[in-house]
This record gives structure tokens, sequence and C-alpha cells, in this order.
């Protein structure tokens, strides 16, 4: 059988530490693969998600990604554009605009921006909230066994590519401790098109984090998602809806239970109008990939 090679890079995102972040399989030059390919190869690399690089087809674009789980693709998510766009950077692409990155991707078009010491953030997409209805609170905290959480800031289905049921509870601890019924909380999540919970609950003041964060996945299935993007994006977004948000910049951790130590920088641009989640990323495999 004949084989032809191209570039693959596995990239820790959000860390500066090998092994502390998520994961991410990038495969580049990606045109000729189709999406029976692409599934294929995502099954392999046994990742949340695996991206594929192509030549843009928006004249605005630097570059154009599909994104895929092991199951199916999605249109966009946040540790894949970040990690992405730093495969693409340390293989020698210069951007069309110094300091900026036009990402095409099934979402539409996603900006991108440099920042500190040499991590990148995404403005947050567009996204769609539905409320969870009230009468259905009970059922949460039953199916999430908590009576930690803050119904103040009503549970709501955020969908911004990735859907997510965003719950907020009272504290970093109560997010730390939850044990939920899985098969409860997915009948919940699907009757609101939802296929994770992304948690949140505050540090105190002090603490290595404004807030901390888990995003359990359900219709994709993945289990728990280290470090997560759409998730981050989706609560800063919602914070600013229901005006909770903790001033113009906030920080966050996840990971923690699983042994990693995601970091997240949240950035409100009121100017314009904009919301960036920003991370750093590392390159911990570099090499290529044999592609039938």
């Amino acid at each position: 059988m004949t084989f032809r090679s191209v570039r693959f890079k596995q990239v820790d995102v959000f860390t500066l530490a090998p092994f502390k972040g998520n994961p991410l399989a990038v495969v580049f030059d990606a045109d000729a693969l189709d999406t029976a390919q692409m599934q294929a190869i995502a099954r392999w690399t046994n990742l949340s998600e695996t991206s594929f690089l192509l030549a843009p087809g928006d004249a605005r674009a630097d570059y154009r990604v599909r994104i895929f789980t092991t199951r199916g693709e999605l249109p966009f998510a946040g540790h894949p554009t970040l990690g992405t766009a730093h495969a693409l950077l340390e293989s020698g692409y210069v951007p069309k605009t110094p300091g900026r990155l036009v990402q095409e991707c099934g979402a539409g078009l996603v900006e991108l921006a440099a920042r500190e010491e040499g991590a990148w953030a995404f403005a947050a997409p567009p996204m769609r909230v539905t409320p969870l209805p009230a009468a259905q609170y009970d059922a949460l905290r039953a199916a999430l066994r908590s009576d930690a959480i803050d119904f103040d800031a009503a549970p709501c289905a955020v969908n911004n590519g990735a859907p997510w049921l965003v719950v907020r509870f009272a504290s970093a601890d109560a997010v730390l401790a939850l044990a939920p019924d899985l098969q409860a909380f997915t009948a919940i999540a699907e009757s609101m098109g939802a296929h994770g919970l992304a948690a949140y609950g505050p540090h105190a003041a002090g603490g290595p984090a404004t807030f901390e964060v888990r995003c359990l996945m359900t219709g994709l299935g993945n289990g728990e998602d280290p470090v997560t993007g759409s998730a981050n994006a989706a609560i800063a977004m919602l914070l600013e809806q229901q005006n909770l948000r903790p001033g113009t910049r906030y920080t966050v951790r996840q990971g923690t239970v699983m042994g990693r130590d995601g970091r997240i920088t949240i950035d409100y641009d009121d100017e314009a109008h904009k919301v960036w989640i920003g991370g750093a990323s590392l390159t911990v495999i570099d090499g290529t990939c044999r592609l039938p």
C-alpha cells in the first residue's frame, strides 16, 4: 500500500507545562481527505478533538479547519481553535495581519489575537441561550447530587457551536466535589439540546483563579473534558448577560480533578463588544503522519 506523509503535531492547550492542559491532534495539508477519513483519524487519535488544516475558502481567512471528536464533527470548539493556530504559526506561517488570525470553520469566521508571552485568544462566537425551565430545577439538583447550585444565576443551555448546559455553583469546592448521576443529567441536557455540563463556581479571594470549571460530556462521549474553550466562552458571555461578570478580566482553572492545571484568561473588550478567551499552547509531539 502506498502512503503519503503530512505534518502532524500534538499540542497541549491552555498550559505551559507538558501534560497539564488539553491535548489536540493537528493534521496538516488535509485538503485531500474526505469526511470519513477525517473521522477515522479522529477515532484513532482517541483525543477529545482532532483538527484538520485546509486551505481557506474565504479570502478573509488565514486558514480553514475542520474539528472532529471521536464520534462526530463540531462546527466550532475552543481548545482546537487555539491549538490549531499555535501549530500553524509554529510551522512558519505568517499571518495576513500581524498579531491577528482569522479562522474559517463550520461556525463561520473566528478572529484570534496575539497575547503576552506567546499566548493567543479567540473572540467568542455568537451563541444561542435557552434558560432551563424552573420546573426542572429539582430534577437538575437531583441529577447533579448537589444542594450547592446557585439558581440566582439561571442554568441555561448555551450553543456557540458546541452545546453546553451551563450551571453556576456556590463555590469552587462544590464544583470540585461534583459526582453527578450522568444518566439522569443526560436526559435533562438532551431535552435542552445540550451535549454536556459546564459547571463553574467562584474561588475565595486570593485563590488560584476567579472560577473553577468542570465540563462533563454526554452526547459526544468523551467523559470529562480537561480544559474547554467553548464552554468558557459560553460561561463568559452568560456572565455578561446575567450581569454577573467580575470586572473586565478574570481567570479560570480547569482540569484539577483530572490532575491537569489548565489556565484560561477571559477579557471583555467593551469598546469592540467582544469577549476574548485566551491561553497558552505547547507542542508535545512534532513529526509526520502517514495517510492512505
